[in-house]
């Protein structure tokens, strides 16, 4: 199976766990005062707090999602990496020392620092609260995908318990634990990626003799057992084989590197009428043993009592071997019995079909030939048909099919459904690549969650050299997921249905102790940046809304109590949004999520930084209009439409998914026009 519990990997998570929670009961008892709980009272040290930037940047989205995009579409993920570095460019040189030098606790105390306006208070503390729910999405997603395969849970169990741990954290000791929680594990995260890295660059490339995908045998043996002719579906170009018991296996017609004629196959999940899912035309959970009712090589046979049906492979010595679908031994029969049947999942994925030279391995490679190996390869990536298929009994089938794809192609733009525009003729079909890039670069400097790091610093030298620090260890870190996602995409290892969990999978098949470290950080990662954005909106609901906006006299000891309160009340509607935005991949969620930012954040500060005409009713005006419109934009997209609301994604209303391009100019324009009219007027 592909998601099967590993021992080593539960324990070393375990102790990551323990370990983090440790460090925050330790500093529990040194946080006494708002200042300290909030910005952990100005004495981090700047190159803690540089790799601290790294530790809460480096999130979910950039080790999972960015090595998944890149795992199934190649070059186009990697963009991502390129526009997340980019904007690193923007907060060093524009925001990084004028933020230190005019706030102290939030963004928006930069923001009212000329104006001390509560009106900018509750705009700024309104779409700090707002871009930190929409970054937590992706990251509390990130969790579930992770707490699968380590310890076995369910994705909303997952959640939950990344949830209740990153609650803790930060209810005991705010913004001093959550530093050093990430700067734990942005160290760990770029030690052990490049661990990973130099695991596969050793490892090299490998043609795999039986890929369940491209063997020849398997359609020749499924029109065999059958006494139906096989025939193709009203929907999608596959030839589906049946047989008496009603079993049906989907094929794609294609070609071999040599020239053959090939069949495909492909994979599927169908969810019944009654509700039940079915991985490959079989239920996805299987473990008791059972009476079987046939015992002959090759022959189906029929659990008692049970719907489910299954195919005997080839005699070994005294018993019967069970074939799961990835052609591995299951589990054996002897007698009658099934001894220890494992369940049937969706066969694991990542194959090289041709080598350069009709080379079949390559052995270790440097990272230079690595590329160029990949670059003149063909491999085999894999796509979701957006026709479901509905069978005759009522029930849905979706078809994830192989895809032949030459290296060149997949080293260039334009692969993924998000960039496929790149290659289309003509200007419009690129707009929506140019909105993120826009979003990613004017968005980094934006979220409230990286603006509160900069107040953790004693003055505004340490906080321009911890950003130098933060940019050397991304950097370093963005270069490693592109060796990570084309790893991935050749290690065998993949779920089709599933990129976030890309690399971990691929280091599950180098080494069973760097799957549990690798997974243990990626964990710890999603700890560290939902803790960072807890505490960002934590502070936003005290200083902003609370003292800011209502003007409510608190004590320092009554600030950091409705400060804990605020964070227990955003942990629990981040976990139930990473629930149900669980089927979405997290990179692209956060492209959302920076668009937002970008769009409400940035053309206020930007102009307040730079424009001495700006007034305190365009600073809220723009933070309003821009992040209203950019929602707006987001939740009436195609891809929200397919992703979220189940409807078919032509009739969105918006033209393309990402927004930035026209909510960011948007944004800076509605800060000019509104304070140009209000220039005469009271600005106090």
């Amino acid at each position: 199976m592909i998601y099967e519990p590993s021992f080593m990997a539960v324990a070393v998570f375990s102790a990551f766990v323990a370990f983090t929670l440790g460090l925050s009961f330790y500093f529990a008892g040194k946080t006494k005062s708002a200042q300290s709980y909030f910005a952990a009272g100005g004495q981090i040290h700047w190159f803690v707090n540089g790799v601290a930037f790294a530790g809460d940047y480096l999130s979910a989205a950039s080790f999972l999602g960015i090595c998944g995009m890149i795992a199934f579409y190649g070059y186009d993920g990697f963009l991502y990496s390129i526009g997340y570095l980019a904007g690193w460019v923007v907060a060093l040189f524009v925001v990084a020392e004028p933020l230190k030098r005019l706030g102290k606790f939030t963004f928006a105390d930069a923001l009212a620092a000329k104006f001390n306006s509560p009106g900018i208070k509750l705009a700024a503390g309104i779409s700090t609260l707002v871009v930190s729910l929409f970054y937590l999405i992706p990251q509390m997603v990130g969790a579930g995908a992770l707490v699968r395969p380590l310890l076995g849970f369910g994705h909303a169990t997952g959640v939950c318990l990344v949830g209740a741990v990153v609650v803790l954290i930060v209810v005991t000791a705010g913004m001093v634990s959550t530093t050093y929680v990430q700067f734990l594990k942005g160290s760990l995260l770029v030690v052990f990626s490049t661990i990973l890295t130099v695991a596969i660059l050793n490892r090299g490339l490998n043609v795999p003799e039986n890929d369940p995908a491209t063997a020849e045998s398997s359609l020749i043996a499924t029109f065999a057992e059958t006494d139906k002719a096989a025939s193709k579906p009203q929907t999608g170009p596959y030839y589906v084989a049946e047989n008496d018991l009603g079993e049906r296996q989907y094929y794609r017609p294609s070609k071999l590197p040599d020239g053959r004629d090939i069949y495909l196959r492909c994979q599927t999940i169908s969810l019944a009428k009654d509700g039940r899912k079915l991985v490959n035309g079989r239920r996805q959970t299987r473990s008791e043993k059972l009476k079987l009712s046939l015992l002959q090589p090759g022959d189906h046979f029929r659990f008692e009592g049970k719907p489910e049906t299954y195919v005997l492979g080839k005699p070994q010595s005294a018993s019967w071997e069970y074939y799961n679908s990835v052609g591995k031994p299951a589990g054996k029969v002897d007698g009658d019995q099934v001894v220890d049947l494992l369940a049937s999942d969706l066969f694991p994925v990542g194959t090289v079909v041709k080598l350069p030279g009709e080379e079949k391995s390559t052995g270790p490679l440097g990272p230079l030939s690595f590329l160029s190996t990949v670059e003149q390869s063909t491999m085999l990536l894999w796509a979701e048909d957006k026709t479901k298929i509905t069978e005759a009994d009522g029930s849905v089938t979706t078809v994830y099919y192989p895809k032949p794809t030459k290296g060149t192609d997949i080293l260039m733009p334009g692969n993924s459904p998000t960039f496929a525009g790149l290659r289309q003729e003509g200007f419009l079909p690129k707009l929506n690549f140019l909105s993120l890039m826009l979003a990613l670069f004017l968005g980094t400097a934006s979220l409230p969650h990286i603006l509160i790091r900069y107040y953790t610093v004693k003055d505004q030298a340490a906080a321009r050299k911890s950003t130098v620090v933060g940019i050397a260890s991304i950097g370093f870190f963005y270069v490693l997921t592109l060796y990570i996602g084309l790893g991935a995409m050749t290690s065998g290892a993949i779920d089709v249905t599933n990129s976030n969990m890309a690399a971990p999978l691929l280091a599950k098949s180098i080494s069973e102790l760097l799957f549990a470290i690798i997974s243990a950080i990626a964990f710890t990662t999603v700890l560290g940046t939902v803790a960072g954005l807890i505490v960002a909106a934590s502070g936003a609901i005290v200083h902003d809304l609370v003292t800011g906006f209502f003007r409510v006299e608190l004590t320092d000891h009554e600030k950091v109590r409705v400060g804990k309160f605020g964070a227990l009340v955003v942990g629990i509607i981040a976990i139930v949004l990473g629930i149900v935005f669980e089927k979405m991949n997290v990179t692209f969620l956060v492209g959302w999520a920076f668009s937002v930012a970008a769009s409400a954040n940035m053309p206020s500060l930007a102009m307040l930084l730079f424009w001495k005409g700006t007034t305190r009713q365009g600073i809220i005006a723009g933070i309003l209009v821009g992040m209203i419109s950019s929602l707006t934009w987001v939740l009436l997209s195609a891809d929200a439409y397919k992703d979220v609301y189940g409807l078919p994604p032509d009739q969105a209303i918006m033209p393309f998914s990402q927004p930035g391009i026209v909510t960011i100019p948007l944004g800076f324009a509605t800060v000019i026009l509104v304070s140009l009219m209000t220039r005469g007027k009271a600005t106090s």
